[in-house]
């Protein structure tokens, strides 16, 4: 299985890799059948992402795509977040071995599970995408 020199940059250096300790949103998702967890954590002010960290326990296309993630959306307006695909994703890391597509749709979800945890603790009317976010458990299966 090949990777791309970027998803291998973003796995052996990754982006924005931590904590928030006092984050506006907060999102986590994993797969329990192939063990990649990823946390999301947002700073948002004037609706747009400041700050995003992101802890992951699993292979290095779950690390590489997180960070990806995190590049994509960091000074990204909220409107401009709920934009973001897996296959954003996917693309902006040069490719993903089919088998690796998984961790990309994981690294949307946690992003978009941040942002209904935002909406939630902020007490703000949720965008209509959001409503309608649901962890997609068939992507997962990989």
């Amino acid at each position: 299985m090949a990777y791309s020199d970027t998803v291998m940059d973003h796995f052996e250096n990754p982006r924005n890799v931590g904590k928030i300790e006092d984050a506006d949103g907060i999102g986590e998702v994993g797969n329990a059948r192939c063990g990649d967890i990823m946390k999301m954590y947002l700073k948002i002010d004037n609706d747009v992402v400041t700050d995003v960290k992101f802890n992951t326990f699993g292979c290095g296309a779950a690390i590489a795509t997180s960070s990806m993630a995190t590049e994509l959306i960091k000074g990204k307006t909220i409107e401009e977040v709920l934009t973001l695909t897996n296959k954003a994703v996917v693309e902006a890391l040069d490719g993903l071995p089919p088998v690796k597509i998984h961790c990309s749709v994981l690294a949307e979800e946690a992003v978009k599970s941040a942002l209904v945890d935002y909406y939630k603790r902020s007490g703000r009317q949720m965008p209509k995408a959001l409503q309608d976010f649901k962890i997609d458990e068939d992507a997962h299966d990989s």
